[in-house]
């Protein structure tokens, strides 16, 4: 008598769940960017941060050194990273660490116990492995992202489901893992030159569009210039003024492709007094001056070929 196989065909729903995703915490997709290496190298982003939204983003390929808020860490394929809002982040990939990589915005979170535009608690981490859940996470936004830039028929609605199903898969990551870099930091924070340092970045931060310079950091901060300097290097790679260069260009980058202001009004409102020096350090830190910066992403959103984003901003909006 012939043995069958068994089927193995269906599956049952076997426990009750609670959604998360109810009242105000509404999360809405706002836009998914998929950058291969080879593009990440031409349009290259700097220390930024995002206001009211969450990002996330699956390394897919390569290795490469970031600094995430004050910390610098290694980040390289399967790694995900959870930025909630107002974490600044560097993008540090060159020419020998290129990454591949797919970012999602979510708006409208409001995650309950947690401040608005968070996912995740503020101390919990940003850089999780994601282990055996790598491949439904990358599948989960090749999907979104192919929904979006074919304009599939309702792709919106469609995307906005998924991206309901991916965070719930992420916050599994999360219970899964405890935040590396913070686990690996946790006993130093404490230390009084990490205290000095944050507190250097936050001045930074907080001042970054004004003509702050080494000594009027120092002398904000009641300390000595030199001391200042070794203790943020040590902390995160940069001296105070690379820091500040840096968080100024990165936020240049972001109104570039985010709004219509003029090349001198973000000059403007990013510390420059001229936009000429704008010019010539956008162009030493970024590799291209800001006209052809700002070029290319549009070209590459007409395109569809590397980025799926909700539309600029009119200038008039951007004022008010």
């Amino acid at each position: 008598m012939a043995q069958h196989e068994p089927l193995n065909a269906q599956c049952f729903v076997k426990k009750e769940f609670h959604p998360i995703f109810v009242g105000d915490n509404n999360p809405q997709l706002l836009y998914v960017c998929k950058v291969s290496p080879d593009i990440s190298s031409r349009h290259p982003r700097i220390m930024h941060s995002h206001g009211e939204l969450v990002e996330l983003v699956l390394i897919y390929s390569g290795e490469s050194d970031y600094l995430i808020h004050d910390k610098k860490c290694t980040v390289r394929a399967g790694d995900l990273l959870i930025y909630n809002s107002g974490v600044v982040h560097d993008e540090m990939s060159g020419p020998d660490s290129l990454l591949g990589f797919i970012t999602i915005a979510v708006g409208g979170l409001h995650m309950p116990g947690l401040r608005e535009h968070a996912l995740i608690p503020d101390d919990a981490g940003f850089l999780f492995p994601t282990g055996h859940n790598f491949e439904d996470i990358r599948q989960l936004l090749e999907l979104m992202f192919r929904n979006l830039s074919e304009q599939e028929p309702d792709a919106e609605a469609f995307c906005n489901s998924l991206m309901h199903a991916l965070l719930r898969k992420v916050l599994t990551v999360v219970q899964e893992h405890t935040g590396t870099m913070q686990k690996e930091a946790a006993l130093s924070d404490a230390d009084e030159p990490n205290i000095l340092g944050h507190r250097v970045k936050d001045f930074i931060d907080q001042n970054y569009t004004q003509p702050i310079t080494l000594q009027t950091i120092a002398e904000a901060l009641h300390t000595s210039p030199y001391y200042m300097s070794h203790v943020f290097k040590e902390m995160s790679g940069y001296s105070p003024i690379q820091y500040l260069l840096r968080r100024r260009i990165g936020e240049a980058q972001t109104l570039l492709i985010t709004t219509d202001y003029s090349i001198t009004d973000i000059a403007g409102m990013v510390g420059y007094d001229t936009q000429s020096y704008f010019n010539m350090q956008f162009t030493k830190h970024v590799g291209m001056p800001p006209k052809k910066f700002r070029q290319n992403y549009i070209v590459a959103e007409k395109e569809k070929q590397t980025r799926v984003r909700k539309p600029r901003a009119k200038k008039n909006e951007n004022r008010q």
